[in-house]
């Protein structure tokens, strides 16, 4: 199974960065991941038409090229203002039913407080209607970030310094979380194999949400 991993802050060194090469780094249970940041590449603004997804400044076809190919998905958002990523909400707007509807995907709201259950819910009500990803319903709120999820050498461990209790809770909780994720992603691929099989008359009509 393939896993994509894509982090949607708009600042580089970003906390929802870190969290990305966390989970990059402890997603052993799939076949391949790969991580997108994606601040630092080359989006258009989607203005409804095709043909801005192929200018010569994009990097939208490469992208999409990956968002093919993978079996499940990592979204993670910082919370700014009570929301999600500007730069995420485009990314959906621009991707296509055919090439990752149902597909499964866990959402990870990044803050550096006690808030982040806005992007979630904003996420849910309106992301996922018209590309038809399928978010899990499991998700992940990493509240005060820039405490936890850290790196270390073995020198400093050997010096008192030790994971805290909630640091040791929100590690585990990513691993079942990703647990899950696995195994949505093995049962969701036999259902597109079906769904591309055996298709509903006039089917092409409904390709948007309602």
């Amino acid at each position: 199974m393939n896993l994509l991993i894509i982090s949607a802050s708009q600042r580089t060194e970003s906390q929802s960065a870190k969290v990305a090469e966390y989970l990059l780094n402890n997603s052993t249970q799939f076949s391949k991941v790969r991580h997108i940041e994606l601040c630092k590449q080359r989006i258009p603004l989607w203005d409804g038409e095709e043909t801005s997804k192929q200018n010569d400044d994009s990097d939208w076809l490469a992208i999409n090229s990956q968002l093919q190919t993978m079996d499940a998905l990592v979204l993670i958002t910082p919370e700014w203002g009570g929301t999600a990523s500007p730069l995420l909400k485009n990314l959906l707007m621009m991707a296509d039913a055919i090439d990752i509807g149902h597909k499964p995907v866990l959402l990870i709201s990044v803050v550096n407080g006690i808030s982040g259950a806005y992007p979630i819910a904003e996420l849910r009500m309106n992301a996922f209607s018209n590309n038809k990803l399928v978010a899990i319903p499991d998700h992940l709120i990493i509240r005060n970030v820039e405490e936890i999820l850290n790196t270390f050498d073995e020198s400093n461990l050997q010096q008192g310094t030790a994971l805290t209790g909630r640091d040791k809770r929100i590690r585990h909780r990513i691993g079942y979380s990703l647990h899950t994720l696995l195994h949505y992603s093995q049962a969701m691929k036999s259902l597109r194999q079906t769904l591309q099989t055996d298709t509903y008359d006039n089917e092409h009509l409904y390709q948007y949400g309602m």
